[in-house]
């Protein structure tokens, strides 16, 4: 089987071994602020302060939904889950560093829930969609939801299970969503250009839309 796909984005995990070799410090300069919400990039947070990473296609349209929950504090877009160090838009779209388009959201937990993140998250992106989302195809567009507790954890897994259920009654196919730690992985923030995109942008690119399919009320 073929790694690339017709439309030319590759539909396999590249090997680490394979990677790209990356390098020690970013390519390029990385703004300090998030120029929607007026809060720093990437921190630091006040007390309290929840971070999850979550990965739904193109991150231009992922973090827009994200910054309009009410309790979010910051968000960023970057490159995660893979295996070269300090990669650019450009390597990352070749599918030779193994990371995906992601999402950093910085949120009060007292004002909105991981469940409310999460629940932008399941139902703003089709997540059974494997190595593309809609008609962008690769690795570096496959849906994933990276934790960074354990509180996290178990309302991540607990939504994947009962979103998965409604998929199915709905005749989808099982979710394939990467679901893991965000320990001993990088968040590496994209260029300055891709930070806030669709503010700078407003009628950009957004291949992201409300699916209709809600998730259920955990228990």
């Amino acid at each position: 089987m073929s790694i690339w796909n017709l439309f030319g984005g590759r539909v396999a995990m590249v090997d680490p071994n394979e990677a790209l070799p990356g390098r020690n410090e970013p390519a390029y300069r990385v703004p300090t602020r998030n120029i929607v919400l007026d809060s720093p990039l990437l921190g630091p947070w006040p007390e309290g302060t929840e971070v999850l990473y979550l990965a739904m296609g193109c991150f231009w349209g992922a973090e827009r939904r994200l910054w309009q929950l009410p309790g979010v504090l910051g968000t960023a877009v970057g490159y995660m889950g893979g295996a070269t160090p300090n990669p650019t838009y450009d390597e990352t779209c070749s599918g030779r560093t193994g990371h995906t388009e992601t999402v950093m959201v910085a949120y009060d937990p007292a004002v909105t829930s991981t469940y409310d993140v999460l629940k932008v998250f399941w139902e703003n992106h089709d997540p059974t969609q494997g190595y593309r989302q809609g008609n962008d195809v690769g690795t570096q567009y496959r849906s994933a939801a990276y934790w960074t507790d354990d509180e996290q954890a178990q309302v991540v897994r607990a939504t994947a299970q009962q979103y998965g259920e409604v998929l199915a009654e709905r005749g989808f196919d099982p979710i394939t969503t990467e679901l893991r730690s965000a320990e001993g992985l990088t968040f590496y923030p994209a260029e300055e250009y891709h930070q806030q995109y669709l503010h700078k942008n407003p009628h950009g690119y957004d291949c992201h839309a409300n699916t209709g399919i809600e998730l259920p009320a955990l228990v």
